[in-house]
């Protein structure tokens, strides 16, 4: 299966005739000496008339650790799939793999306990709110440290479908973040996020996402995703001194806390048969916020997904960067059966 991926992916595609057809761009990043990060995530769903806007800020205490989180989701209404500039957030891409500029500018709920927007209702009427303005630069390291594209053939059934198209990239964070009277000047690192096509938050049983950067020359993606009906997918990429490694072996085991078995601790391994390498890490999810989505079938079911966002610590426990500590996010959704998750087994 060959895989597409041009300078002309950077911009917007053609709107396709599904209904749930998705185009959207998500990216993190993480100032570690500050401990102040967050990601950005705008989902154009032209063809219903709305799009999806969420930033979502991890802010740290007085004494640096990891305590509030400044959050903020809107369905604001669109038009046509031209651009990703709606309810405050805009995209600017300035050079195709190399530089992408992000602006928001509005309110954000400040959630001392962020866990209580696992009812959203409640969160957002519960706590204050504050003015958030956000300028950040990402720049990438050109054609060579990008992953994914677009398949030339069908990579999902009907009606399973997540991404038509869909890449990724390490980038390194440069700009302010301003919530209320606090601002940061940002040097950080994170990652970026690129898909289009149809797409149903249910199409996956559950998956695990998880994204680091160590520095500008180390960092991984690793990406469990698993079917109700079939094992599913792994894989991932490690980028490491200037070199992509794509990895096509991924072993993910998680510790859970709470009844409601949000994830604590992560043990990974990524493997690449390709360059005959396997790298081991570690992750502490330092401060974790659960969303949600809600869909209701033909028949009148609703089917609730749970997506679990967490700022997260990670070491590298093999190789040459073995010690080394980085920052990133991990990322768990699983459709909700009888107030459970499916994947707390993973």
């Amino acid at each position: 299966m060959g895989i597409r991926l041009d300078e002309s992916d950077e911009y917007m595609h053609e709107l396709g005739p599904e209904s749930n057809f998705n185009e959207s761009m998500y990216i993190n990043c993480f100032d570690p000496t500050q401990g102040v990060g967050g990601w950005f995530r705008m989902g154009n769903r032209a063809n219903e008339g709305t799009a999806e806007m969420t930033v979502c800020l991890y802010l740290p205490g007085e004494d640096g650790s990891p305590r509030s989180v400044a959050f903020m989701y809107k369905r604001p209404a669109i038009e046509n799939n031209d651009a990703f500039d709606a309810a405050g957030l805009k995209w600017t891409m300035v050079k195709p793999f190399e530089e992408l500029q992000i602006d928001y500018t509005g309110k954000v709920v400040l959630l001392d306990e962020p866990e209580q927007m696992a009812n959203p209702k409640q969160a957002f009427t519960n706590n204050p709110y504050a003015a958030a303005e956000v300028h950040l630069t990402f720049t990438g390291q050109g054609r060579p440290s990008m992953f994914g594209g677009e398949p030339d053939t069908p990579h999902e059934k009907p009606g399973e479908e997540f991404a038509k198209g869909h890449y990724e990239q390490l980038v390194e964070a440069t700009g302010t973040i301003r919530v209320g009277e606090r601002e940061w000047q940002v040097n950080g690192f994170g990652l970026r996020d690129h898909s289009w096509g149809p797409r149903y938050w249910q199409a996956p049983w559950y998956y695990r996402w998880l994204t680091a950067n160590v520095d500008r020359n180390f960092g991984f993606m690793a990406s469990r995703v698993a079917k109700r009906d079939d094992p599913g997918r792994r894989g991932g990429f490690v980028w490491e001194n200037g070199a992509i490694h794509i990895c096509d072996g991924v072993e993910i085991t998680t510790e859970t806390r709470g009844v409601e078995h949000y994830h604590d601790r992560i043990e990974g391994v990524l493997r690449s048969s390709k360059s005959d390498r396997e790298w081991n890490f570690t992750g502490e999810a330092l401060s974790l916020i659960p969303l949600r989505n809600r869909r209701q079938t033909p028949d009148g079911e609703w089917l609730q997904t749970r997506i679990s966002e967490a700022y997260t610590r990670w070491t590298i426990n093999s190789g040459e960067f073995e010690g080394r500590v980085g920052y990133g996010m991990s990322e768990y959704l699983d459709q909700i059966i009888d107030d459970e998750p499916v994947g707390i087994a993973e």
